[in-house]
This record gives C-alpha cells, structure tokens and sequence, in this order.
C-alpha cells in the first residue's frame, strides 16, 4: 500500500511509518517539527523564519505590530504548494484536526483537494479536537485537561489551544473531517471515552512503540533514587507540572539522601529520549486516564512511570500486575505516592519490569500496524 501520514506530535506517526515499511509499504510523512521537539518528517512545512534568530525576532515584532502570524503564512504556503505532490495514495491518515495549526478555512479546501486526489481517508482522535473538547467542557469525566480551568487555575484564553476547538471555524473544520473522512481511530482511553458513542469511532488502536529501537535497561538502585520529569512550559497546567514541581520540592527536602531529581525543560525530542536513561522513576502527564506518548518510551525503557493508569486502563487492557502508577492531580496524594516508591525501592524495580512487558505485549509498533492495515482494508 502507498501511504501519506500528515502531522506528528509525539511520534506516533514515525514509529508507524517504521512498521509499516518493515512490512513493505511505501509511506510518506509530512510534518512540521511541532516546535521545539523537531519531530522528523520526510517532508517538512515547518517555518524556515521561525527556526533561526533573526527570522524569529522578526515574526515575533511583526505579529505584534500587525497581528499577523507570518510563520503561520510560511508554513501555509509551504502545505499549498506541496499539495500537487499528495496525489494517489491508497490511505491518507491525519493526526489531529488541526496537525499543522493553520486557519480552518484554509484547512476545509486543503482537505477538498487532498481527499480528491486519494484514495481512503481517516483521522486520529489524538490530542485535542472539538469533539473531545466539547466532551471535556461538559465535565462528563471526573478529571481531564481542561480541569485547571474549571478549577480557576488558568483561564480559557490561557488554554486557547485547547478551546479554540469550541469556535465555529473549528467546529466547522471538524464537522467537515467527520462527515468526509472514512472512520475515526482513537490512540488511548483519554480520546476513546469521549468517542464510544461516536459514529465514526472505529475503535482504539493504541500508541505503537519501536521495541527494537528502545532497549529495555533493567533498573539498579544502589543508593539514591533517581526521579525525571520532563517540563513543557506550553502544557504547563494542562499535565500538572504545577503540582508536580511543588510536590517534587517537598520531596526534595524530605528525602535528600535518598532521591536525586532531574528536571528537564522544552527539549528536543531526541535528546530528551535520552536524558533519562538513569532515571529509576518517570512522572508524566497527571491529568489523565491512560498513557501518552512519553509515558510510554519510559515504559518500554523498564522505567517505574508515574501517570495516567485509572482503573478504566487496567480493565481495558484486563492486567493483573502494576505497570505503571496511576497519578492523580492532588498534591498530597503524588506525595504519598512518590514517598510510597521511595521507601519500597523493590516496588520500583517490579513496576518497571512489568511495564516493559506490557509493552512489548500491547504497544509493539509491528503488532499495532496490523491492526491500522486491518482496520484501513476492512472500513
């Protein structure tokens, strides 16, 4: 098959590419970086102004004087101009309403040309969109990303990237994507909960993750324990950092002899995979019912992973051991959490074990294409 991945946010997209042409077929993905992480693609759109100095300095005046996003522009020009090249692809799989953060105007007629010139079209539920959006809002689940604003933490303008997906131009977006595409394939229990009722819910096919590539490291701890958590200041609220790094900071002053804390800031993708090697426990995201994508390279890697793991999770895939430690939102339940790992360094070194194990049991990037083959050939 002749396949056309568009957008990447986490690596789903290249870890599926990568099966799928171990499994002979022809893939191509088109991306732009997402930002900081510099995700790669075999084509990019990112914005050349954007990634050097001066160009960045001169987009960022220029927006405040005009209000116009010219990196925005360039990477809509750059998706224009490529799209001529899109054509005669058997699957056209999107990672998101909104992969490449265009105008949705701009997006609707991208589609209209896209999906004209190929063949079968499906988009991912990963990642906010209008339909989980618009889920979240109406509180339909005791806790999701949008919790720090109704908490009163944040404001909506401050989540915008979240709830710009409630604005009619999104909705519109949106509806034109559910009513053109074939199906829809939610990646975990986050975007599968809000999508069970949904007609174009296809059913979850979850993360795929490169085994081969991300070793497994049988975990040692011989003095202190070592705790990574990964800071990204643009989901600042949205993952909990703001209750991570204040429960990290007791930590720190309680147990000094006995923990050693890493905190790493906005990294690439690429080095941010590996400045954790050392790392005995892993925190990521709060707010959530099940894995994202970097919980999961640290589960594959035999980390103990602090994070979404509700009970929702452990009944939906029907797992018997602890793989990873659920995460909740609440300052004084993350610290008893953590001081409970600390002083049980055994528990530690199990859970990661048994994370590794699920991962090559449910998450295998082979296994996981299989199922997107079957799911494109049979819809």
């Amino acid at each position: 098959m002749k396949i056309l991945l568009l957008g990447e946010y986490s690596r789903l997209h290249n870890t599926l590419k990568e099966a799928l042409e171990l499994l002979g077929h022809q893939v191509l993905l088109v991306g732009d970086g997402d930002l900081f992480k510099d995700f790669p693609s075999d084509i990019s759109i990112a914005s050349h102004l954007q990634n050097n100095s001066i160009g960045l300095a001169f987009g960022k005046s220029f927006h405040k004087v005009s209000g116009i996003d010219i990196f925005q522009w360039e990477r809509q020009w750059r998706l224009n101009k490529l799209l001529p090249q899109l054509k005669n692809f058997d699957v056209v799989q999107i990672i998101n309403q909104d992969p490449f953060r265009l105008p949705p105007d701009f997006e609707i007629k991208m589609y209209e040309k896209l999906f004209a010139q190929n063949g079968k079209c499906f988009l991912l539920a990963c990642g906010e969109d209008s339909h989980v959006v618009d889920f979240y809002e109406k509180k339909q689940i005791k806790y999701s990303v949008l919790t720090p604003v109704h908490l009163g933490k944040i404001s909506r303008k401050e989540l915008f990237f979240a709830y710009k997906y409630l604005e009619k131009p999104y909705k519109n977006l949106y509806n034109y994507l559910k009513k053109n595409v074939q199906g829809i394939i939610p990646t975990d229990l986050d975007y599968a909960i809000p999508y069970q009722n949904h007609p174009k819910n296809l059913g979850m096919i979850p993360n795929p993750v490169n085994i081969d590539k991300i070793t497994y490291q049988p975990m040692e701890i011989k003095d202190k324990i070592n705790i990574f958590f990964g800071l990204n200041r643009m989901s600042y609220y949205k993952k909990g950092a703001d209750i991570i790094l204040s429960v990290l900071k007791k930590i720190e002053k309680k147990y000094r002899d006995k923990v050693h804390i890493q905190i790493l800031e906005n990294a690439p993708y690429d080095y941010y995979i590996q400045a954790y090697n050392n790392a005995h426990i892993f925190i990521d995201q709060l707010y959530a019912y099940d894995q994202g994508y970097n919980a999961l390279e640290a589960m594959a890697k035999g980390k103990c992973v602090i994070t979404g793991a509700e009970k929702e999770f452990y009944k939906f895939y029907n797992l018997q051991k602890e793989v990873a430690v659920n995460g909740l939102p609440d300052e004084d339940s993350l610290f008893y959490t953590l001081e409970n790992l600390i002083n049980r360094p055994n528990r530690v070194m199990e859970i990661g074990n048994n994370a590794r194990e699920f991962i090559e049991q449910h998450h295998d990037y082979k296994k996981i294409a299989k199922k997107y083959l079957s799911v494109w050939q049979q819809t």
